[in-house]
């Protein structure tokens, strides 16, 4: 691809947790990079997916959901995603169109107007709206910020997706590419990995699920038979969190592990054997190493 005529920059998805960002930006890739969860504020880091469309590369980064922080690790969660949105060629507000522009939603418009970037406003989850709501939704959103452009969409169906694509392509400046064609992810295996497990954890458990917890890759072994041995620690606050993500006789954690080994393996392309282990670690909310692990700044108060 000749460079004068290539295009590329940064996408960033914000919004309130559950809007359907994670959902979205692994339709926009056509892969999963980004954890999946029913269960608010799932995503903790940016992370990001490639795609190409035409002659642009577009980078997505999809950031954790904005919400009223009430921990350290909320306040660095929110500082990730608002840093994200500052820096990106453009800015695309999801909104929950089930929800429309409730608290949280207004909240984070009022701000829109620090960023330099144009805004576009994704209506998502329309497939199960009305279209005379979903108008009504679009004109009051439009009334209280100048978005560039009003999408409507379905991330979990693709409705409306390859529209968007286009449009973000159309913004994206002048720049050769950025990665090379074939990577769908700036990530790497080993913390993708460690949050496909925190997914199936979520999956697992729904409601018994403690938010603090975090999976770490500490081990990423190649064997010679070309499969890899991946040994994965999970870090609980308490010795009662820990006896949940087991489960009697283990079977919680058997669970998960056969599930997460699954769609390790599928992402890898390699056959993966996968080895869990809890521990507790009561201070790791306020240990900086385990922010820098997650890819977040470390909140000094």
């Amino acid at each position: 691809m000749s460079e004068a005529k290539t295009r590329a920059g940064f996408v960033a998805l914000i919004g309130a947790p559950n809007a359907g960002k994670s959902t979205l930006i692994n339709q926009l890739v056509g892969a999963k990079v980004s954890i999946v969860s029913r269960k608010v504020q799932t995503t903790r880091a940016q992370s990001r997916g490639i795609a190409i469309v035409g002659d642009s590369q577009i980078v997505f980064v999809d950031t954790p959901g904005l919400f009223k922080p009430k921990r350290r690790l909320d306040r660095a969660m929110v500082t990730s995603a608002w840093g994200g949105a500052g820096e990106a060629d453009v800015v695309c507000l999801l909104i929950d169109a089930r929800k429309g522009l409730d608290e949280e939603a207004r909240e984070i418009v009022a701000r829109l107007g620090e960023l330099r970037a144009p805004t576009f406003l994704i209506l998502n989850k329309v497939d199960v709206i009305d279209r005379e709501k979903l108008l009504a939704l679009a004109q009051e959103a439009n009334g209280l910020h100048a978005f560039a452009h009003t999408f409507m969409i379905s991330a979990l169906t693709g409705d409306g997706v390859e529209t968007l694509t286009k449009a973000l392509a159309a913004e994206m400046p002048a720049s050769p590419w950025l990665y090379p064609e074939d990577q769908l992810t700036d990530g790497n295996l080993r913390m993708l990995a460690a949050e496909i497990t925190r997914e199936k954890l979520f999956e697992r458990l729904h409601e018994e699920l403690p938010y603090q917890l975090t999976v770490e890759t500490e081990q990423w072994k190649e064997q010679q038979d070309g499969s890899v041995r991946v040994e994965q620690t999970i870090y609980v606050t308490r010795e009662g969190h820990k006896k949940i993500v087991i489960g009697d006789g283990g079977h919680v954690l058997k669970t998960v592990g056969s599930m997460a080994r699954k769609d390790i393996a599928a992402e890898a392309g390699q056959k993966i054997h996968l080895f869990l282990f809890v521990k507790v670690r009561e201070n790791w909310l306020d240990d900086p190493e385990r922010y820098r692990e997650m890819g977040l700044d470390f909140p000094k108060e």
